[in-house]
């Protein structure tokens, strides 16, 4: 390989990958956001959007960290995303504009990583790491992901920036200890990318001294920025983890009841909805192609997404709302699976059946990934449309038609947070964490309520059949979008 062709090839990619890569995110997230306009309004396709929003419009305006004004709470899973919204409010922004440029600068910075990271494990690969970054910004769950108003694509960010630092000639272990630190802070499963980093230090690294420099260095930086972040949990709540970290598991522990191999089944078939399902022999052959030639990072990068989706197969075996939980992961499955397909297919090779099955694959890969981003684009507007006409218009409706003092039990807490502007008893027990031990036991929580003092209780009826069972609702949306995709309209009834 000609060195000088290979550092000019590399940087002539950086200087088109500087505009293209970004352009290209700017128009897919734009695609999105306007699908939703186009679709019913504006706005996020999750509630728990809304719970960052409040807490950043608290923490700006009100300079406290809480989501009900004077009770500080540690709520949000994701402290540093929610302190990252914080100066839209001082700019003044809409609160869907700031959390949108975030996410395109997210989603740009992800298909630069992505571009990088597949030049390290491809070199020379020229064209092809710049189609890995465009494919980044144009992959449906990214682009769902990057319009959520949710913390999910900055977390892979990291996680990109970490690996990516980890493929380097000489890694420093102090800055991926800062790295894996600082993402905790977005999300407590960075706690994670401990298990590469140690595979790497033990395998990568000569002799025993070695090793230990590069297992300290990584815990020190890893202490510094992590330990502040437990610290922060335990003066807020009492706890190390963040309420949201023991709430998800106590409501879904039902779903862990199902074997093991299903759920993590059900977890890797997310990835494979989408242009995902042709990189599968592409990830194969970077998992072959690391392990045959002692390729550490690379196949610590395998390794850590197949251990992210056990973890979640195990504690939080869920796939609604499109895998919000294991997108973050996404971008590392996609990014190994491009690069062995890269180094296999050829359009130029020799024999014409190669040529011809990779000229298929290509076809049918860009063909996937427009199709998909079609779907993906009408998915996001339907999922925004329910939010926006549920439980939006449902915590407006609670602003203006209940009492200034009034008591709101709820289970989807964001919006009626950010505009219902009164007290809340979250059934769901992100603030109201007093509430998991019998979250899903109605007849504990009716009680609760009872002693609580609540005085309106909003829900969709199917969630809490015996809370609201012979009662009459005051409000409720007829909503036209939920009904369409199986749902109900959220109600508002008195209580007790």
């Amino acid at each position: 390989m000609n060195p000088v062709k290979t550092r000019s090839t590399g940087g002539a990619l950086q200087r088109y990958g500087a505009w293209l890569v970004p352009l290209a995110a700017a128009l897919s997230l734009s695609g999105y956001v306007l699908a939703s306009r186009l679709y019913f309004k504006t706005g996020f396709p999750l509630d728990d959007a809304w719970i960052h929003q409040t807490y950043a419009r608290n923490l700006a305006l009100r300079g406290e960290w809480a989501f009900l004004p004077g009770q500080p709470s540690a709520g949000s899973t994701s402290p540093l995303w929610s302190a990252l919204l914080a100066p839209g409010y001082w700019l003044g922004a809409p609160p869907l504009l700031w959390p949108f440029f975030i996410g395109w600068l997210s989603l740009s910075a992800l298909g630069w990583l992505g571009m990088r990271i597949q030049q390290r494990l491809t070199p020379g690969a020229g064209a092809a790491a710049l189609a890995t970054g465009i494919f980044l910004c144009l992959e449906w769950h990214l682009v769902w992901a990057a319009a959520s108003g949710m913390e999910t694509l900055l977390f892979g960010v990291v996680v990109l920036l970490f690996f990516d630092r980890l493929l380097a000639d000489e890694p420093n272990w102090l800055l991926l200890g800062i790295i894996a630190g600082v993402s905790v802070w977005i999300r407590p499963d960075g706690l994670t990318l401990a298990g590469p980093a140690a595979f790497c230090a033990f395998l990568g690294r000569p002799g025993w001294k070695g090793r230990l420099r590069a297992a300290l260095a990584f815990g020190a930086g890893a202490l510094v920025c992590a330990l502040p972040y437990l610290l922060f949990n335990r003066s807020l709540s009492g706890a190390w983890w963040p309420n949201t970290f023991f709430a998800k598991q106590a409501e879904y522990a039902v779903l862990a009841q199902a074997p093991l191999a299903a759920r993590y089944a059900r977890q890797f078939g997310l990835v494979m909805i989408g242009a995902g399902a042709l990189l599968l022999p592409g990830f194969l052959l970077t998992v072959a192609r690391a392990a045959r030639r002692r390729g550490w990072p690379a196949l610590a990068m395998a390794i850590w997404f197949l251990g992210f989706l056990l973890v979640y197969a195990l504690r939080l075996p869920v796939t609604y709302q499109h895998g919000r939980y294991v997108i973050a992961a996404m971008p590392v499955y996609f990014v190994l699976g491009l690069a062995g397909m890269t180094g296999w297919a050829r359009l130029k090779h020799p024999e014409m059946w190669r040529r011809v099955v990779s000229a298929a694959w290509a076809l049918s890969l860009a063909a996937l990934l427009a199709a998909f981003w079609l779907i993906g684009a009408r998915a996001y507007a339907r999922d925004v449309a329910v939010i926006e006409s549920e439980m939006v218009v449902t915590a407006q409706w609670v602003a203006g038609n209940t009492p200034p003092g009034a008591l709101i039990a709820a289970h989807d807490i964001g919006a009626l947070g950010y505009f219902g502007d009164r007290r809340l008893v979250d059934l769901a027990g992100l603030v109201s964490p007093e509430v998991i031990p019998f979250m899903r036991d109605e007849d504990r929580l009716s009680i609760y309520l009872d002693d609580a003092g609540v005085n309106y209780l909003v829900t969709f009826p199917g969630w809490y059949p015996d809370l609201v069972r012979g009662r009459t609702p005051v409000f409720q949306t007829h909503g036209v979008y939920s009904p369409r995709l199986g749902g109900e309209n959220m109600q508002v009834y008195p209580w007790p």
